[in-house]
Order: C-alpha cells, then sequence, then structure tokens
C-alpha cells in the first residue's frame, strides 16, 4: 500500500496518549480526598523526590488555535491572589507529607507563565522551595510566550535554577500568526533564544505546529531555514489539532482554511527531513532533538519517559500538579484538578485539595500503560514477563496483525516493533493496544484526527 493510501486509511480520531487511560475513559469519583492523600503517602515511602507541574493559566489574548486549559483577561491583578492560591496547595500537599519532599523536575505550564510579572514568578517560586529540598541537578522549565517573555523574566528564572524554556513559536509566518491569532514576531523570538543563551540555559526547545490554517509546504521550508539559523536544543513539531466542538475559538476560520490528511502529513514529513538534515533526531511523537540534548541521550540509555508534562528525562513515581485543571499521578491513579479558578480558589481556601475526578488504575490498566508508555518511548516493547500480560493485551495484539499486514508493526517472539513506516501512524498503533476505547467506543467526537 503507498504512503498516500495509508494515510487516507488511518487519518481517524485518536488520542494523544500523555496517559493511559485517557482522561475520556477515568473511572469518574473514585478518588475521594482521603483516598488520593493515601495514594500520594504511599509513592512518597517509596521515593521522596517528586516532579512538579504549574499551571498558570492567564493570557491576555485568545489564540484561536489552542487547546489548554487558560482564562483570558489583562487583567493583572489576578495573578498575585492566583499565586497565593498554589502556595496553599502545595502547603496542603507538604502537610501531609512525613518528611521534607524533594523536587527532581518542575516545569510552569499555561496558560501563559510570562503573564504573571517576573517579581511574582520569585514570589511563587520562593515559596515552593521554602517547603522542599532540591535533587541534584534538577530539571526546572517554563513556557515562554516570545511576546511577553523579557529578560528580566529568563533572568530571574535563571537564578533560581531553571535552565530549560520552551518557546511558543508555533509558525514564522505573518499571515498565519495572524488567522490564529498570534501576537508575536520573528524579532521576539530571536531575543528570547538570545538571552536564554547569554543567561546559560542549557535547552532551548520551539514548539511548532503543522496542519495550521493557511499553512503550506513554502512555511515548513521558510521556518526550518529559520531552524537553521538558531538552532535550539529541541523541536516540538506538532500536529495541529481541530476540535472545534471543545474549542469554540477554532471556528475563526474554517476547514477550507486547514491542510488536511495527505496534505496535513506531508508538511510533517517535510519539516522531519530537514530537520534531520540539521542533525536534529526525531525523539518518539512528534519531538527532535540534538545529540547534546538530555532527551536524546534519555532516549539512547532507555530512561526517557511520557507524562502529562510530555516527554522528559526525569523519571518520579509521583508528579503533583497545582492549579486550575492540572493533573497529578501517584504511580496508580490519576486526579485531576477543578477546571474553574475561581472554583480551584475556594476549595483551597476552605482547606482542602481541589481535586474533582480521579481514576485508580486496574491491574490490567497498568500492564497496557506500560506497553503504550513503551511504544512511545521506545518504538517497541516486550511481553515475555507474565506480569506484562493480561488478556487485554493479547485482544490488542489480535488487533494489530492489521496494521502487521500494513508493513507498520513486526512481531518477534514476546514483543513487537514499530517500523519505520509504521511511525507516523503511532497514535493509530496505541489505539490498537487501548482496551478501555474498544470497550466504550465514543458515540460523539472526542480526539483530533491521527495524521
Amino acid at each position: 500500500m503507498t504512503d498516500s493510501l495509508l494515510l487516507q486509511k488511518y487519518n481517524v480520531p485518536a488520542p494523544r496518549y500523555t496517559s493511559y487511560p485517557t482522561v475520556p475513559y477515568w473511572d469518574d469519583n473514585q478518588v475521594s480526598e482521603a483516598i488520593w492523600i493515601k495514594k500520594i503517602q504511599a509513592a512518597f515511602f517509596e521515593n521522596s523526590a517528586l516532579s512538579l507541574y504549574i499551571h498558570l493559566p492567564y493570557c491576555e489574548k485568545l489564540c484561536t488555535y489552542c487547546g489548554c486549559n487558560k482564562h483570558i483577561t489583562k487583567n493583572h491583578a489576578v495573578a498575585l491572589p492566583y499565586i497565593k492560591t498554589v502556595l496553599q496547595e502545595w502547603k496542603l500537599y507538604v502537610d501531609n507529607l512525613p518528611t521534607r519532599p524533594t523536587i527532581k523536575e518542575l516545569h510552569l505550564g499555561g496558560g501563559t507563565p510570562t503573564f504573571f510579572s517576573p517579581a511574582e514568578l520569585e514570589i511563587l517560586l520562593t515559596g515552593i522551595f521554602a517547603l522542599a529540598d532540591i535533587a541534584p541537578n534538577p530539571d526546572f522549565g517554563f513556557e515562554a510566550h516570545p511576546f511577553s517573555a523579557s529578560y528580566e523574566h529568563l533572568a530571574a528564572l535563571a537564578k533560581l535554577g531553571f535552565r530549560r524554556i520552551s518557546v511558543g513559536v508555533q509558525d514564522f509566518e505573518p499571515e498565519i500568526l495572524n488567522i490564529i491569532n498570534r501576537q508575536q514576531t520573528e524579532q521576539q523570538v530571536r531575543d528570547v533564544t538570545r538571552w536564554a543563551r547569554e543567561l546559560e540555559y542549557t535547552s532551548i526547545n520551539y514548539d511548532l505546529i503543522y496542519g495550521l490554517p493557511l499553512q503550506t509546504l513554502d512555511h515548513i521550508r521558510m521556518t526550518m531555514g529559520k531552524i537553521r539559523e538558531l538552532m535550539p536544543e529541541r523541536i516540538a513539531f506538532y500536529s495541529y489539532a481541530h476540535v472545534p466542538w471543545i474549542k469554540p475559538s477554532q471556528r475563526a476560520y474554517s476547514e477550507a482554511d486547514l491542510p488536511q490528511g495527505v496534505a496535513k502529513r506531508y508538511l510533517y514529513e517535510l519539516g522531519r527531513e530537514m530537520l534531520e538534515d540539521l542533525g536534529y533526531v526525531e525523539i518518539g511523537m512528534d519531538h527532535f532533538a540534538l545529540p547534546t540534548d538530555s532527551l536524546y541521550l534519555a532516549l539512547k540509555t532507555g530512561t526517557l519517559h511520557r507524562n502529562f508534562m510530555g516527554y522528559t528525562h526525569c523519571f518520579t513515581q509521583l508528579s503533583i500538579a497545582l492549579g486550575a485543571s492540572s493533573i497529578s499521578d501517584s504511580g496508580d491513579t490519576f486526579v485531576q484538578n477543578e477546571k474553574n479558578i475561581q472554583a480551584y480558589q475556594a476549595v483551597v481556601a476552605s482547606g482542602h485539595l481541589p481535586i474533582t475526578r480521579g481514576h485508580i488504575l486496574t491491574n490490567e490498566d497498568e500492564v497496557i500503560r506500560h506497553h503504550i508508555l513503551e511504544l512511545m518511548c521506545r518504538f517497541e516493547t516486550h511481553w515475555k514477563d507474565i506480569n506484562l500480560q493480561c488478556e487485554a493485551l493479547f485482544k490488542g495484539v489480535e488487533r494489530l496483525q492489521a496494521l502487521e499486514q500494513d508493513s507498520l508493526v513486526v512481531f518477534f517472539a514476546g514483543g513487537m516493533k514499530i517500523t519505520d513506516q509504521g511511525r507516523p501512524f503511532l497514535r493509530n498503533i496505541c489505539m490498537a493496544l487501548d482496551a478501555r476505547y474498544w470497550q466504550r467506543q465514543p458515540e460523539a467526537a472526542l480526539f483530533s484526527q491521527a495524521v
């Protein structure tokens, strides 16, 4: 089957697998605050080092393509009260731990973290660090909007131990930035990159998106030409997820404006080819890194991991997420915070953790999660160990027979591997193993297209 026919065949809605089970298939209302506290205590007993994600949801302007949980406002008076709530939430967690936690990984996401002033971010982080120890060689990173990120932001965070920055570039073409309502310039991207290097950040990431409205192969060529000049250590080259039934702002343009199917995938293939010519190596799904970057080294040493924050070289069993809508993981349990900011603040002010939904993984869930993580991080998985087997896995393997016939996967004794031809269809391959998806296939639109 030709590549174009494969793309047409497998261009179906599919999850992105930042977790398994995916959020729509959680067994909601399973996890009370008391149960969650016991779960984090058990994970902490195994290892006191943890990952910390802080969701900073405010943006001054709505980027119409965005699928994140955010709140649009120009009123910066909301910043300090929100920080106060996050610090209260953090104290609630620390008060339920037997000893001071050790922070191994920390990421500020959004929203727009650089909506907050440098002084406000210092208040937030010094408050976090006052209740914790810092692991040797920690991985601290944050997301920066080129329009609002200043030298002072980068300097303040560098002083606090941040060495990784993710810059929301998306595309360099002004026409595309205009239609997605993204207010930034190429010079601002260049400035943030230069400041990061001057301040000795060791890993600069650019978020790029393919499949944006009006985007063509020429735009990809132009963008990769800029990458050749700037050479960030990492590239996240994401597929635009068109889900207007979830994010109505995406109706600001029509489907006729969007490259779709084979045309969309060709944008990625051109970008991948040009990135590899520049020396970048493909890491899992949608990510690339130079051979000097920690993400590449994790790939080579087999320590690459994927969690709700994305790909990382840091694995911790306990991942605590603070802020409205954020998702925590104790290893065998997920919980999500209240999404509404005012409701989130009210629950924390009452002295309770603001969780509103959760899921305790079954033994079957843990087996399937293991194999999906292996495929996402290493493009192969093994099940010789009886503890890595279950009936649902072998039903998934049966579903994969059709993908084997299309040369997307190959089986060997006790395992399987994704072929080079199969890598564009990683989400489809993982979906074949997704027992919960097949037990309860969605009747309405839930996910973006796989291609």
